[in-house]
C-alpha cells in the first residue's frame, strides 16, 4: 500500500512544479526568517560588497561548494522575486488521477477477490488441531471387537464393517403367490406398513436379537459374532421364519441375501445344481480374503433337511452404487421360474434371473465418477417355517475351533443373551424396581433399537457459506452415531445425538466417547458442523433435495454437552473404574475442538443486547408461513416471533449457553486449562437477574423469546386475478399465505410452552426463585400443557396451538408431546426435590406424577402399535410421526431406572 501511495504521488503532481530534490535541506521555520533578514540586509549594503558577495556565491556554486550560513551580526540580501504564473493542463491533471484510481481500484479488486476467495474456503476447511480420534481407530487392528455390525439401520438387516468403502451385507424378503407385485421388503420403509419390527436385545458389539413382523408372518433375524484373525473375526446369521396363528395357509416367501462392495473389493460366485449359490468369495483392503456360505433351510420345527421344498436363484452383476440394490433386484425379476409345493403341485414364482443385464456398445454411460461395484444374490423360495443360516469367515482366522453353525452358534448365541440381561439389570435395575417382565422387555427393546440403531457413515457434506455462490462439497469424513429413525431419519443429528448418549454412556461409556469424537472431528476451522450429516449415496437416497445443502451461519442446540456432563459426572464418581478411565484423555485430546465449537456460538448466534443469543436460519419467505419455522433450534415450527429480525433474543439459546459455559469450566478445571473466562460467562448466563431483565414476560408470566412479533396472523386464499373469459385452470392455483390483520411490534413472543419451561428444564433457575412457582402452575393446567401422557408442546390456549403452518405443513411443536422435552422435565424435577428450596415438595409431587405418566403411555403404545414412536398426540396420547422412533424416545428407560 506504500508503494501505491509513492506512485499516486508522482503521477498526481501539477504541471510546473517539481519534485523536491532529494538532498536538499529541509528548514524551519526559524531559518526561513533569518535567510529573509539576510536577504533584506544585503539589499540595503554597498554595491561593492554586493558585487564581491555575489562573485563569492557564484563561484561557490560554480565549483560545487556550500554556500556558508550568515552571521548574526550579517543583514541577509534582498534579491528580487518576480512571481511568474504557470498554466495548469487540466486534461494531464484528469487523466494523471483516473490513472491513479483505475490503478487502486485493480489493486482493490484484486484483494477483495483474494479474501473472499479465502473466506469462501473456510467453510470446507477442516479444524487444524489434532482429530480426537486416530486415522485408524475403526480399523479392525485397533478395534476388532467393534469392526463388524449392524451398521446399516436404513435396512431391514444387514451388516457392514466400520470403514469408508466396506463390504456390505444385507437381507431383501417378499412373499409368493400373493399377488403378481413385487412387494420388496428391503429398506426400513413406513408405506410397507409392517405389524412391526425392531430389536429385541442387542449388545452393541457381539450381537443382536431381531423381531420382524409382516402381515401374516414374523422373521427373527439373529446374528452373533466371533473374534479372530486380523480383520474382525467370523459372524452368523439365522433367519427364523413362522406363519402367524391366524393365517390359514403357510404362506411361501423368498429370502434374498447378497453382498456388495462399494467402489473396491471383488467377489466371486460359487453356484452348484445349477442355480443353488453356495458361496461367494472375496477380497478387499479392510477384509483380506473372506467366504461368506450359505446353508441350505432346516424345518423350523423338526430341524430336518426341507431342501427339495426350496427353489434357488442367484444374480451376479454390477451396481452403480449402494442405494441402487433394490432397484436392481426388481428389475432383475422374472415370472419364468417354476416352484414345487410340499405337496407337489408346481407354480410358477418371481425371482431374480441368472443373467448380467448386456451391455450395448453404443450405450453411453452416464458421468458418474463411481466404478461399478461387484453384486451378488443368493435367493432361496421356501414354504414356512423354516431356518436358514448365512456364515461369514475370515481368511486370517486360521486356528478357528469349529464352524460359528448351527448348535455352536446356539450355544454362542445363549452366552450373549445370558451376559446382556445380566448387564442389563446391573446397569438399570427395573426389576429391583418392581417392574413386570413386559416392562422390563420395553426396556431392553428401547436400549437394543438404539444400539441396532447405530451407524456407520462416510462421504461429503454438501455446505455453503454466504461467500460461495454455489454449494461446496465438505471433505470426505466418518461418522459413527445413532439415528432418530430407522425408517425416517436414518443418518445423524447434532441435537438428536447428545439425547442418544445421555441413554448410551449408561449402558457403553466408550461408545459415547467414540460417538462424540466423530462428530466433533467434522468441525471445520471456524467451528462449525454440518447439523445433519448426510454422508454417502445411501444416506442421500432418503433426504428431499431442499435440505441436502447445509448452511454454516446455522447451528443446533449442543446437547453433546449433555453427554460430556455424563461422562464427567461418571469420572468423578468412580475415577478408578476401568470403564471411567480413558475418559480425561479424550477430554484431553477433545478439548481443543470444544473450545472452538463453544467460541462459533458465542460469536456467531449473538443477539443483540450483550449476554443475548439469537439463533439464525429461520425461514425468510415470511409470506408463505403463519410464523416462519427455526429449523435450526431443534422446535421447528415452535412459535417464533412473527417477523424475524435481528433484534430477536431467544431463552432456549440463552439456557443452552449457559449449560455449555459450566460444563466448559468443568472440563478445563478437570484438565488444568484456564477456566476463569469459562466460569465467568457461566455465571453471568445462570444470574436469575439477567435472565428475568431479558426474558421474563410480566404479561404472560413466563419466560419468553424478544423480537418484532403480532399475534393477528392467519393463513388465508390468495386471491388469483383471472381476466374475464380466460379459463381458470390456465393461472396458477391460489395458495395459502399469511395474512396479517395487525403490524408487528418489538415485544415478548407470548406463546407458552416448551421454548418457556428452557431456564427451568436446563435448571438455571435456583432453587428458591419465584418464577418456579409460575412454572409448576402452568405446567400442572390441563388447559396449558398438561395432559395424562406428558406435557404438550404449546399451551392449548395460544392461538397458534395445533394450527398449520402452510397448507402443506401440519403441527409440529405446536401441541404434540415430545419425550426428549418430557424428559429434562423429569430430570429437573428429580433435581429441584432433591434441592433443599420453598418448592421442593411442589416438584416431587409433579415428578411422580408425570414420570408415571410418560411410561405408561410409551409403554401402552409399544404394546398396542409395536413401535416407539416420535411425538404423541396430546389429546388421546396415540404415538404419531415417524416409526420406529428409538431416538430420544427411547429416554423413556432412563425415566423408568430414574437414571438422569
Amino acid at each position: 500500500m506504500m508503494c501505491l501511495c509513492v506512485w499516486l504521488r508522482r503521477f498526481l503532481v501539477l504541471p510546473g512544479t517539481t519534485l523536491p530534490v532529494r538532498t536538499a535541506k529541509v528548514f524551519t521555520m526559524g531559518e526561513e526568517r533569518r535567510r529573509s533578514a539576510f536577504h533584506s540586509a544585503s539589499t540595503s549594503a554597498s554595491p561593492q560588497f554586493q558585487k564581491g558577495r555575489m562573485g563569492r556565491q557564484r563561484k561557490r556554486v560554480v565549483t560545487g561548494e556550500a554556500a556558508p550560513l550568515p552571521r548574526k551580526d550579517e543583514k541577509p540580501l534582498a534579491f528580487p522575486h518576480k512571481d511568474k504564473k504557470k498554466k495548469v493542463d487540466i486534461g494531464k491533471v484528469f487523466i494523471n488521477i483516473s490513472i491513479g484510481l483505475c490503478i487502486f481500484s485493480l489493486i482493490w479488486f484484486f484483494y477483495a477477490i483474494y479474501m473472499r476467495s479465502s473466506l469462501a474456503k473456510r467453510v470446507v476447511t477442516l479444524h487444524p488441531s489434532p482429530p480426537v480420534l486416530d486415522a485408524n481407530s475403526s480399523s479392525a487392528k485397533v478395534s476388532p471387537e467393534r469392526f463388524w455390525g449392524s451398521y446399516r439401520p436404513q435396512v431391514y438387516f444387514g451388516m457392514k464393517t466400520r470403514s469408508p468403502r466396506s463390504i456390505v451385507t444385507g437381507m431383501m424378503w417378499m412373499r409368493q403367490f400373493a399377488d403378481r407385485d413385487v412387494n420388496l421388503r428391503h429398506t426400513c420403509e413406513q408405506g410397507d406398513r409392517l405389524q412391526g419390527y425392531g430389536w429385541m436385545m442387542h449388545d452393541g458389539i457381539n450381537f443382536g436379537v431381531q423381531e420382524i413382523r409382516d402381515n401374516d408372518f414374523t422373521l427373527t433375524t439373529e446374528y452373533v459374532k466371533r473374534a479372530g484373525g486380523d480383520h474382525g473375526g467370523d459372524w452368523t446369521w439365522r433367519i427364523t421364519a413362522k406363519q402367524h396363528s391366524s393365517t390359514p395357509q403357510a404362506p411361501d416367501i423368498s429370502l434374498m441375501f447378497y453382498a456388495a462392495a462399494d467402489t473396491q473389493g471383488t467377489l466371486e460366485a460359487h453356484v452348484e445344481e445349477k442355480s443353488r449359490l453356495a458361496s461367494i468369495t472375496g477380497f478387499s483392503e479392510e477384509l483380506g480374503n473372506f467366504k461368506i456360505t450359505f446353508r441350505k433351510p432346516v424345518n423350523g420345527e423338526l430341524g430336518q433337511n426341507n431342501a427339495r421344498y426350496a427353489s434357488y436363484n442367484y444374480l451376479k452383476t454390477v451396481s452403480p452404487g449402494l442405494e441402487k440394490l433394490t432397484e436392481i433386484v426388481k428389475h432383475s425379476m422374472n415370472h419364468r421360474f417354476v416352484y414345487t409345493l410340499p405337496s407337489g403341485e408346481k407354480r410358477h414364482y418371481i425371482a431374480v434371473d441368472t443373467y448380467k443385464p448386456p451391455h450395448h456398445p453404443n450405450q453411453q454411460k452416464a458421468a458418474d465418477p463411481r466404478k461399478e461395484s461387484d453384486f451378488v444374490v443368493h435367493q432361496v423360495t421356501v414354504q414356512m417355517p423354516f431356518q436358514v443360516e448365512v456364515l461369514f469367515e475370515s481368511g486370517s482366522f486360521h486356528d478357528r475351533p469349529n464352524q460359528l453353525v448351527g448348535p455352536i452358534m446356539t450355544q454362542e448365541l445363549d452366552k450373549r443373551k445370558a451376559e446382556f440381561d445380566a448387564k442389563f439389570e446391573r446397569t438399570f435395575g427395573l426389576e429391583s424396581k418392581g417392574f413386570s417382565q413386559a416392562h422390563v422387555r420395553f426396556g431392553k427393546a428401547a436400549l437394543s433399537n438404539m444400539l441396532g440403531g447405530m451407524g456407520y457413515f462416510y462421504g461429503q457434506s454438501v455446505v455453503q457459506s454466504g461467500y460461495n455462490e454455489y454449494p461446496l462439497l465438505y471433505p470426505e469424513g466418518a461418522l459413527f452415531t445413532a439415528v432418530p429413525s430407522r425408517s425416517f431419519f436414518p443418518r445423524g443429528f447434532l441435537w438428536d445425538e447428545g439425547f442418544h448418549q445421555l441413554l448410551l454412556s449408561k449402558w457403553d461409556p466408550q461408545l459415547t466417547r467414540e460417538a462424540i469424537a466423530h462428530w466433533i472431528d467434522l468441525m471445520n476451522m471456524e467451528g462449525w458442523i454440518p447439523r445433519e450429516q448426510i454422508l454417502g449415496d445411501e444416506a442421500r437416497s432418503k433426504v428431499p433435495a431442499e435440505f441436502v445443502v447445509q448452511q454454516n451461519e446455522n447451528a443446533n442446540p449442543p446437547t453433546l454437552f449433555l453427554a460430556l456432563q455424563e461422562l464427567i459426572e461418571q469420572f468423578s464418581s468412580n475415577p478408578d473404574e476401568a470403564a471411567s478411565q480413558p475418559t480425561l484423555p479424550f477430554l484431553r485430546r477433545l478439548f481443543p475442538r470444544l473450545k472452538t465449537w463453544y467460541e462459533w456460538y458465542n460469536t456467531s448466534q449473538t443477539g443483540p443486547l450483550p449476554n443475548s443469543y439469537r439463533w439464525r436460519g429461520r425461514d425468510k419467505d415470511t409470506n408463505l408461513f403463519l410464523n416462519p419455522k427455526t429449523l435450526t433450534s431443534g422446535l421447528d415450527d415452535y412459535p417464533r416471533a412473527s417477523h424475524p429480525s435481528a433484534e430477536e433474543r431467544h431463552v432456549d439459546l440463552h439456557c443452552w449457553m449457559a449449560l455449555s459455559s459450566g460444563i466448559m469450566a468443568s472440563i478445563a478445571r478437570l484438565l488444568g486449562e484456564p477456566h476463569h473466562d469459562y466460569e465467568l460467562s457461566h455465571q453471568v448466563l445462570y444470574d436469575n437477574n439477567l435472565l428475568n431483565e431479558l426474558h421474563w414476560s410480566e404479561q404472560l408470566r413466563a419466560f419468553s423469546d424478544f423480537g418484532n412479533h403480532t399475534q393477528s396472523v392467519s393463513l388465508q386464499q390468495e386471491k388469483v386475478y383471472v381476466p374475464p373469459g380466460q379459463p381458470r385452470h390456465q393461472f396458477p392455483i391460489a395458495r395459502l399465505v399469511r395474512s396479517v390483520r395487525r403490524a408487528p411490534k418489538m415485544q415478548y413472543v407470548n406463546a407458552l410452552g416448551y421454548v418457556s419451561l428452557f431456564p427451568f428444564l436446563l435448571q438455571i433457575l435456583r432453587p428458591d426463585s419465584p418464577k418456579l412457582e409460575h412454572i409448576f402452575r402452568e405446567m400442572r393446567d390441563f388447559d396449558k400443557l398438561w395432559t395424562p401422557y406428558g406435557l404438550r408442546s404449546l399451551s392449548k390456549a395460544d392461538p397458534l396451538y395445533m394450527k398449520r403452518n402452510t397448507e402443506h405443513d401440519a403441527p409440529y411443536w405446536r401441541g404434540p408431546i415430545w419425550i426428549n422435552i418430557n424428559f429434562l422435565a423429569v430430570r429437573a424435577l428429580h433435581h429441584y426435590r432433591n434441592t433443599e428450596g420453598p418448592y421442593q415438595e411442589k416438584a416431587a409431587a409433579l415428578y411422580e406424577e408425570l414420570r408415571t405418566n410418560l411410561i405408561n403411555n410409551v409403554y401402552r403404545q409399544y404394546v398396542e402399535t409395536g413401535y416407539i414412536w416420535e411425538q404423541y398426540n396430546d389429546s388421546t396420547g396415540r404415538g404419531q410421526g415417524s416409526h420406529p422412533f428409538t431416538g430420544w424416545s427411547a429416554l423413556t428407560l432412563l425415566m423408568m431406572a430414574e437414571q438422569y
